[in-house]
């Protein structure tokens, strides 16, 4: 399989709500659309900032079915593959490609901590699921399973995977991968406080989570990483990094869609076992993101 033409920031889109926990259909539609006239360049639905552990099954395909018509094929659409099981992870890989979407991230099978043999089973087995592309997803300081270069390795024979989302926080990593195994995958920076890094080490995109709440400026930081402009890239990065470093956290989803409140681009209702921000968490987490609003940066077209 040629590798298809994923590349620039891609984000993890937020899964909206109403106030009673239902999803808001046309709240995440509208989002979508936010993102696409921002200028990102593809779009991951259900990955772990959407919520997807805490959807069903058939919500997660009600999501799909809503929001590829609001692509209208203007970017590539991927689906988070986040099941319990592999069989349930072969069925939904097989369902996303009976809807039509463009490409799968496969994540490890949830809760259960695989090794090594286990984790490239499983790996290999939802690829065959069907015949869409593959984006490797490891995390494994979210998802106790490591996907090391040398497994990478291994994986490669497989003719749908065809990218690495790398998120292991060790950006290592990314020269590890071209070292061993040259432009075999398109790789991703997975780590929102360490994209300047994984770009200048030479990864064609960015799956990000603060991207739901900043476009913008996430678009202007990639394309100014990708013209080779360090010094501005630099600035823009400096002045993003207190909200990226959000990102990292156990409760990333509940702060990105904070911002996204505080940025007029979405509800910060999660779904439980997610609960509100309260306290003095909410007034810290509040505090950085208005610090940040109040110096925010006036951008110009790279």
């Amino acid at each position: 399989m040629p590798l298809p033409n994923w590349h620039g920031v891609f984000p993890a889109l937020t899964t909206q709500f109403h106030a009673d926990q239902s999803l808001d259909l046309a709240a995440t539609a509208w989002h979508l659309e936010q993102m696409i006239a921002a200028g990102i360049h593809g779009v991951i639905l259900l990955g772990s900032v959407g919520e997807n552990t805490a959807l069903s099954y058939d919500e997660k395909l009600t999501v799909l079915r809503e929001l590829l018509p609001v692509a209208k094929g203007r970017i590539p659409v991927l689906s988070g593959v986040a099941e319990f099981t592999t069989a349930t992870a072969c069925q939904y890989a097989a369902d996303c490609e009976r809807l039509g979407l463009d490409g799968l991230m496969v994540l490890p099978a949830m809760v259960y901590k695989a090794d090594r043999r286990e984790a490239l089973a499983h790996f290999r087995t939802v690829a065959r699921a069907s015949s869409l592309p593959v984006m490797i997803y490891n995390n494994p300081v979210a998802y106790p399973v490591d996907l090391t270069p040398e497994m990478l390795v291994e994986l490669a024979d497989e003719p749908t995977m065809v990218a690495v989302k790398e998120s292991s926080d060790n950006v290592r990593r990314i020269t590890d991968i071209i070292n061993l195994l040259g432009d075999r995958y398109l790789l991703f920076s997975g780590v929102d406080d360490l994209v300047l890094e994984s770009a200048l080490l030479g990864v064609t995109g960015w799956v990000s989570g603060l991207v739901n709440a900043f476009p913008n400026e996430n678009r202007v930081l990639w394309e100014l990483a990708m013209a080779g402009r360090w010094e501005e890239a630099r600035a823009l990065y400096r002045w993003y990094t207190p909200l990226l470093h959000l990102d990292t956290k156990v409760k990333l989803v509940q702060y990105i869609k904070l911002c996204m409140a505080e940025t007029g681009l979405g509800s910060e209702t999660t779904r439980a076992p997610r609960l509100p921000l309260v306290g003095e968490e909410r007034e810290q987490i509040l505090a950085i993101i208005r610090k940040a609003l109040a110096a925010r940066p006036v951008l110009e077209d790279v």
